[in-house]
């Protein structure tokens, strides 16, 4: 008994880890992101770490997150403004549609959840490819992501189900979406843009 328990522990442990260092880029992510405007270059910061942490199997997520954000802050600041206001007209359109009654709000509706969805997917594509490039330049990672996020609807649709599930699965655990939200997504983006994945 003794012994089918000492050799269950390096296992249970290896599981552990993927709860405990994306959840560690999650933590340095929330704190990083309370700027409001600093989400994005926090969040391919994260990235950084997490791809680290994949590649290298360095497990400093949390410290490799506050060590890439500046570098990411000088390069997206620009790109996080424009998608910061975006996300806040998104919000303001909605309620403002809900309030509604006409027939059309339906379709308008629809446009705003379309648009929203969107944003999640090319956002969480692109902290993947700026934190697997990070030398790399803006117009490099739009690219990259837009190819990543909308190269494959498959992809696209597994990116978005992430971002989603990630968010209601992680109620379970205290701060859950604050800490495994973001990560997961990010950490899925990651896996289908490693080159290995596409290896005979």
């Amino acid at each position: 008994m003794q012994a089918t328990l000492s050799s269950g522990w390096p296992t249970l442990l290896r599981r552990l880890e993927f709860i405990a260092y994306p959840a560690a880029a999650g933590a340095a992510f929330t704190v990083l992101a309370l700027g409001v405007v600093t989400w994005l270059p926090a969040l391919a910061a994260m990235g950084y770490a997490l791809q680290r942490w994949r590649a290298e199997g360095d497990s400093r997520c949390f410290v490799h997150t506050f060590t890439a954000f500046p570098r990411y802050w000088r390069a997206l600041w620009r790109h996080s403004l424009v998608s910061t206001v975006a996300v806040f007209v998104l919000i303001a359109n909605t309620v403002h549609l809900l309030g509604r009654s006409e027939p059309w709000t339906f379709v308008l509706l629809a446009a705003q959840v379309g648009i929203a969805a969107a944003l999640a997917i090319h956002h969480v594509a692109l902290a993947a490819e700026a934190g697997r490039s990070p030398d790399g330049t803006v117009r490099t990672w739009s690219r990259g992501a837009l190819a990543l996020g909308f190269g494959s609807p498959a992809r696209g649709t597994a990116l978005l189900g992430a971002v989603i599930s990630a968010a209601l699965l992680s109620l379970v655990v205290p701060l859950g979406p604050l800490l495994l939200g973001p990560s997961i997504p990010v950490l899925l983006a990651l896996s289908f843009a490693d080159p290995r994945r596409h290896t005979p």
